[in-house]
């Protein structure tokens, strides 16, 4: 059975203090849940980080979802009572009367990551038969942001289908693609750099004393032909390259 995983940040007017790092956020409420599919660091990253920016935040987190985090995090990282200590609260999938369901629980918005097709199928037509789709559902009633990140390959007609319909509603597809232009060392680099546009699609108001350089990290800044430059003439220099023209 192919499940997703799912976040949503709400934003309320008053500012909170991150306990980690000290820096501060429109004080906001995310929510994140998880199920039986493919993609378990994709989950762990974006609770990290919505963390580190001082959001409180919900976790759908069904026992089952379990199986998938032992077969792909370390062994640190693979239990949901982990993913439980990063969250501010948990939920069942089953308790549809949760807060989360109720257009009165203002939020920011939602992602959903990674998204299963069965659940982008039941966005889109609106069957609200648990707790991830009923919030999906009032997202998109109030016109909230609403980021599916549509993990499956390949797509048969039917699942464009349902990804074009879905969007004219109002939500983003966010396929999770790998970047190589920040040059990553590993899957980690590549996990981190798509979750933190996954939150830019947010558009969550950043405390002015959170870092700069932490906030723009893996950020696109053009292409760096001096310091290529510098590093082909040391390896020119040191013998193990030839000259090429930039």
């Amino acid at each position: 059975m192919s499940h997703s995983l799912f976040l949503a940040p709400v934003i309320s007017e008053s500012v909170s203090r991150n306990k980690l790092g000290g820096s501060s956020i429109l004080s906001s409420i995310s929510l994140l849940a998880i199920q039986e599919s493919q993609g378990a660091p994709l989950a762990v990253s974006p609770l990290t980080w919505l963390r580190s920016l001082g959001t409180e935040t919900h976790l759908v987190l069904p026992t089952r979802g379990s199986a998938t985090l032992k077969y792909e995090l370390d062994i640190s990282k693979n239990t949901t009572s982990c993913l439980s200590f990063l969250a501010t609260h948990t939920h069942s999938p089953k308790d549809v009367s949760a807060v989360l369901s109720s257009i009165s629980f203002r939020t920011d918005g939602m992602i959903v990551v990674p998204c299963s097709m069965k659940t982008l199928a039941g966005i889109r037509m609106g069957y609200d038969n648990d707790l991830i789709t009923r919030a999906a559902s009032v997202t998109l009633k109030e016109s909230r942001k609403l980021v599916l990140v549509a993990r499956e390959t390949p797509l048969s007609s039917i699942h464009l289908e349902n990804m074009l319909e879905v969007t004219k509603a109002g939500p983003v597809i966010f396929p999770p693609v790998m970047t190589f232009y920040m040059r990553p060392k590993g899957v980690e680099d590549m996990v981190e750099q798509s979750v933190r546009r996954m939150v830019d699609l947010l558009d969550l108001k950043v405390g002015e004393d959170v870092e700069i350089e932490a906030e723009d990290e893996g950020r696109w800044k053009g292409f760096e032909w001096e310091e290529k430059k510098k590093d082909e003439r040391k390896l020119i220099e040191g013998g193990t390259t030839t000259p090429q023209v930039f």
